[in-house]
């Protein structure tokens, strides 16, 4: 046998920038995702969730007063998959998304998004995440003075197999909490030994996370609304010697243990008629303790949210 036919050919090392991919080229890719059943790796179970996380790009919001925000957004869109299949192709969940980028971006879009992933990827459910800081001007409390407090959200929408969608909003709120105990002791060591004490008091964060009704919508305002009604004490963006005083009297009137935060959101919550279901979560960065203090509650709707809640760490973010 011929010796230069044993050995093996050698491959170009080069990029053509001129390759023009021809329909019959990409019929012949393989197409490894999409291989049947033989190809299954490890046990034959269906995959409640598969999909891509973490893909940004620029969203159009309504603001605060009807004007258009464009807010980077980070996205994470999955769907189900069934047992026999081997997976998904994973480009079409931002091809797809990708279709709908010009669109005012709200919670009934998710609507139109699920249902095209649900089409193009042959799935029995999807749910996409679209987490975003969104900024609402707020005034000072006695100067008059502006700032742009920045609100973490994020907008869920979820898809069943018989083409349900469910619509939810969660909103993070700082706020401050006096602490109704320390506040008292304080007043105590005041009257009875004469002695200065300050009572404990610390940066606080409340998540609402609310399902709105199907035919109905509610703003980012309308929730910011819904937690300054509640806790009054919301962290301030621009502050003067006047607007510190009155900071420290607004926390005087209002102290509040945690359990004093979810109840107080609570009884905001269950008045508004256009959710149908939430949850509240939280978390007092003590300064006091070298740990937190939390809550959770929820409505207790048949099939919605339920007092689980592990990630208390990522609200002292």
């Amino acid at each position: 046998m011929d010796a230069q036919s044993d050995k093996p050919h050698e491959l170009r090392r080069e990029y053509d920038p001129n390759f023009v991919v021809t329909p019959a080229y990409r019929d012949s890719l393989p197409d490894v995702q999409n291989s049947g059943s033989g190809a299954l790796e490890g046990a034959r179970v269906p995959i409640l969730q598969v999909g891509i996380s973490g893909f940004r790009l620029p969203l159009s919001y309504v603001g605060p007063d009807g004007e258009d925000l464009s807010i980077e957004t980070s996205v994470t869109g999955t769907v189900s998959l069934d047992a026999d299949k081997k997976g998904i192709n994973m480009s079409r969940i931002i091809r797809i998304f990708y279709e709908y980028k010009d669109e005012t971006f709200s919670p009934e879009v998710l609507g139109k998004i699920l249902t095209h992933y649900k089409q193009k990827l042959g799935s029995r459910e999807a749910r996409i995440k679209a987490n975003f800081s969104y900024p609402m001007l707020q005034e000072s409390l006695r100067s008059g003075l502006q700032g742009f407090q920045f609100y973490d959200c994020c907008f869920e929408g979820i898809i069943d197999c018989a083409d349900r969608v469910r619509k939810i909003i969660h909103f993070d709120f700082v706020y401050s909490s006096a602490c109704p105990c320390a506040s008292e002791l304080s007043e105590h060591a005041r009257e009875e030994r004469n002695l200065l004490a300050i009572p404990h008091s610390q940066r606080s964060k409340s998540r609402i996370s609310v399902e709105v009704h199907p035919d109905k919508e509610i703003s980012l305002l309308d929730l910011r609304d819904l937690c300054i009604n509640g806790l009054s004490t919301e962290t301030q963006v621009m502050v003067r010697r006047e607007d510190e005083q009155a900071f420290a009297e607004l926390n005087g009137a209002k102290v509040k243990f945690v359990e004093d935060a979810a109840r107080l959101l609570y009884a905001q919550l269950i008045e508004e008629g256009r959710i149908i279901d939430f949850r509240v979560v939280c978390s007092h960065f003590e300064s006091l303790h070298s740990h937190d203090a939390v809550a959770v509650l929820c409505r207790g709707v048949d099939g919605g949210f339920r007092a689980e809640f592990d990630d208390f760490s990522h609200l002292n973010a």
